[in-house]
This record gives C-alpha cells, structure tokens and sequence, in this order.
C-alpha cells in the first residue's frame, strides 16, 4: 500500500454519494486450499458475502502448503494475523477453519449456527464510530467519527480482495475439485493509527476495480473492530 496522505476535506465533498457501513460485522475466514475441512466454510463464505450487513474476507494461510498443495492466494502474513489474534485471545493453536468476527470471537468456520450468532451478537452492540467511503478517481476517501468514548487508538486497516475467484485443485487433500472462493483478500495493510477522539479524513491510494474495504480495530490491528465500510 502506497503512502497514506491525510489532508482536509473540501466543503461539499462529502455530499457525493458514499458507502456507509458503520454498523457491519467483519467476518475473517482463515482458510487454505490443502484443508479437506475448508470447503463447507469456503462455501458458507459465500453466503455472508451476500449480506449488506457483514464484510466477509478470506484470508488464506501458507502452513498446509508442506502436504502437497502451494496454496495460490495464501500469503504468510495471513498467517501471522491469526497467530496474534489467538494471542491476544490466550489461544496457543490455530487452525483451519476459522473464522473471527469483529476480531474478538473464534469460531469454527464450518459451523453456520455459531458464526451466524456471534455475528447477530455484533450486529446488536452499539456503534462507537461512524465511518464514511468516497471514491475519487483512483483515491478513497476515509471520514470517521466517533460516536462513543474510545480510550485507545485504533488501527485504520485497508484492504482489497477479489469477491469471486474458482481453483483447480491438482494435488493434496482436495486433489480433483475444482473450488470457488468468496472475497479473497489479496492486500491487507495499516496506513494509520487514529486516537479516536477527532474527526479522521484520509485519502488512500486505491486504484483498480477490486472492492475496498476499511476496518478500525483496537490492540494495533487484532483486537475488537469498532468500525468497517466497504466499497464494492
């Protein structure tokens, strides 16, 4: 991700239509295409990517590669997000499937129930920040506020995916299957970190017809998501 420019915004230009998405629910699904028990969570991620009401991202991770299979759109750095997830959470295994949502519940990622709960369980939290998303030409424009007492900072996390993305799978415990992945993240990065107790404006690089989305999250990136937009 390109150097983040903060700058003040121009009266009026927020009055062009924007993507609010203050009160929606991130659901990150880590997964690998060498996991035999990743395909119903695969194919369940589908189903949340549907929703206006949730952002679902699925972070693949590298450390089944070793059993046959280089994962295509794994990345180690994945990894190393669910590593400090189950860290902050005194967790000391990770796995596949899992997904976390809003950065604070674990949950198997093949279990629909539990997700879906734990994601109605957000949904019904109060909002602490409102965030806004423009597009202009190749820049997003990010304008956050807060609607509640924030006592530490937050990381401004941006991110990119493909919503749409099937796989030929030739070698490892899914050998012979052909797999279809929902909102595949291909660049995760912090480009701020925000006190949360002033307007924020941001205008971030953006370019290309990838969707964005933005997240603000305590414990520098793994701890609670008090806030996330997208733009499709």
């Amino acid at each position: 991700m390109r150097r983040i420019i903060a700058f003040a915004i121009a009266v009026g230009l927020w009055a062009v239509p924007a993507f609010s998405q203050s009160k929606a629910v991130v659901v990150e699904l880590f997964t690998s295409q060498g996991c035999s028990s990743c395909p119903p969570a695969d194919e369940f991620l589908h189903e949340l990517a549907k929703r206006d009401d949730v952002v679902a991202l699925a972070l693949h991770v590298d450390y089944w590669d070793y059993i046959g299979w280089k994962d295509s759109f794994a990345q180690p750095e994945f990894a190393d997000r669910q590593r400090r997830y189950a860290a902050a959470n005194g967790r000391r295994m990770i796995y596949t499937p899992q997904m976390v949502i809003n950065g604070r519940e674990h949950v198997v990622g093949n279990s629909p129930k539990d997700v879906s709960a734990m994601i109605e369980k957000h949904l019904n939290s109060s909002v602490s920040v409102e965030v806004q998303l423009n597009r202009v030409g190749d820049d997003i424009l990010i304008h956050a506020e807060p609607a509640a007492h924030i006592n530490e900072p937050l990381a401004v996390r941006v991110v990119r995916y493909e919503p749409v993305s099937a796989v030929d799978i030739k070698r490892g415990e899914n050998a012979g299957r052909t797999i279809s992945y929902a909102n595949v993240v291909t660049e995760m990065a912090q480009v701020a970190s925000w006190n949360g107790q002033e307007t924020l404006d941001l205008k971030v690089p953006a370019a290309g017809d990838q969707p964005v989305v933005v997240i603000l999250q305590r414990r520098d990136g793994s701890g609670l998501v008090e806030a996330a937009a997208q733009m499709k």
